[in-house]
């Protein structure tokens, strides 16, 4: 164990909350939200703003920051910029002083015992978020700035490792997209001409799930049925780390709303505003929120597999586009949605497609343990590290 002194992150580093009115944001600004950053700290589709585009303030940023997100710590959106910019105020630009080298402090912020630690001293049910005097609280170790750099170029060269593997899944992925254009074309020209129905005729059963005091925060327990919330539903994928669940006596006052292993469970808010992902048959009974469309296939018109790429595919939504309204926060109805009309390819095509998605699926739950497994040596080595014992 080392003798490295601790201080308060505070103390080594400022948060930095330079505020950029709307009126003040130039056209081209670049800028980040919440949703350009994912766990682990990369960027993604991070692009820029017109004037007049972001109707609220902001906090500026330079490539001298790290960019930690506030809300839902247990997230680890955590980053580091080699641009400036602005980010959403959910985001909290650090600065680390001369004392603290800025690798080194993301590195020790990722872990997941600090991880730990935010999420638990934040506040907020439906939206926990960290408050900057609670992240300047945060004891860090401070060896000197040569062992700080040496620890964070043996992080960044294993971390390095975990982001090859990252794009292999990434490709897994790019390849299910690149398999159904090869075999059904884009949906929006539907190029086959296939015939169309509306998903609503496609479905056996086509539900939201149960709005205002039917459903709140205060109705959470710690276990009991799952709720399947806007959070759980990825593109193509179901979201295990965010969990909340009811008491079975509230679920049967609900049971209309009932989810089982095989449903589409299909996010209609969020980015993206249209995605869709598969029940996966270990949770063997669910209760989809608001704005989480269930939707059971009729297995004698469609395969679901084909049905949850359908709903992924970019082409999809600009079909959709018509469909979502909103001020601040577009979403499209369930009503809207099950009127929306798709191509329906013959169902022995569909389900030869199903056939090379279930492959793929094998290749990829193969893939993502290894990554699992990389992550866990991750931490472990993050743990030593900031022990002083690499």
């Amino acid at each position: 164990m080392n003798a490295w002194p601790r201080v308060r992150l505070g103390d080594v580093a400022e948060i930095e909350r330079d505020i950029v009115a709307p009126e003040a944001i130039k056209s081209g600004e670049t800028y980040v939200g919440l949703e350009n950053i994912v766990s682990g700290g990369e960027f993604t589709n991070v692009g820029s703003v017109k004037s007049g585009e972001l109707k609220s303030a902001k906090f500026a940023f330079t490539p001298s920051h790290i960019l930690y997100g506030k809300l839902r710590p247990y997230l680890a959106k955590i980053a580091l910029p080699g641009f400036a910019g602005i980010c959403s105020t959910d985001i909290l630009p650090v600065r680390p002083g001369n004392r603290l080298d800025r690798q080194f402090a993301a590195y020790f912020l990722r872990q997941p015992e600090m991880v730990e630690l935010a999420n638990s001293r934040s506040s907020g049910v439906n939206l926990p978020r960290l408050s900057p005097n609670d992240l300047a609280d945060f004891e860090v170790p401070l060896p000197p700035l040569v062992e700080q750099r040496r620890i964070a170029a043996i992080l960044d060269q294993a971390d390095a490792l975990r982001a090859k593997r990252r794009a292999a899944l990434a490709q897994l992925d790019d390849m299910a997209q690149a398999i159904f254009v090869e075999m059904f074309g884009d949906p929006a020209a539907n190029p086959h001409r296939w015939p169309q129905q509306t998903l609503g005729q496609l479905a056996i059963k086509f539900s939201d799930g149960p709005f205002g005091s039917n459903l709140k925060s205060s109705h959470y327990v710690d276990e009991g049925v799952r709720v399947v919330r806007l959070q759980n539903i990825g593109v193509g994928e179901f979201v295990d780390n965010d969990r909340a669940y009811i008491s079975e006596a509230h679920f049967r006052s609900l049971q209309k709303h009932e989810c089982r292993p095989g449903d589409l469970l299909i996010g209609t808010l969020g980015d993206p505003n249209l995605r869709a992902c598969i029940q996966p048959a270990w949770l063997d009974v669910a209760l989809n929120k608001a704005d989480c469309v269930q939707m059971r296939v009729r297995p004698e018109c469609a395969d679901r597999e084909y049905v949850r790429a359908l709903l992924n595919h970019p082409s999809t939504e600009s079909l959709a586009q018509d469909r979502i309204v909103g001020q601040t926060r577009l979403r499209i109805s369930m009503g809207r949605l099950r009127e929306l009309a798709v191509p329906v390819p013959p169902l022995a095509l569909q389900r030869r497609f199903g056939e090379r998605m279930a492959c793929l699926a094998a290749t990829k739950a193969d893939a993502l343990k290894a990554q699992q497994e990389l992550d866990t040596l991750f931490a472990a080595l993050q743990h030593r590290a900031f022990r002083g014992e690499l």
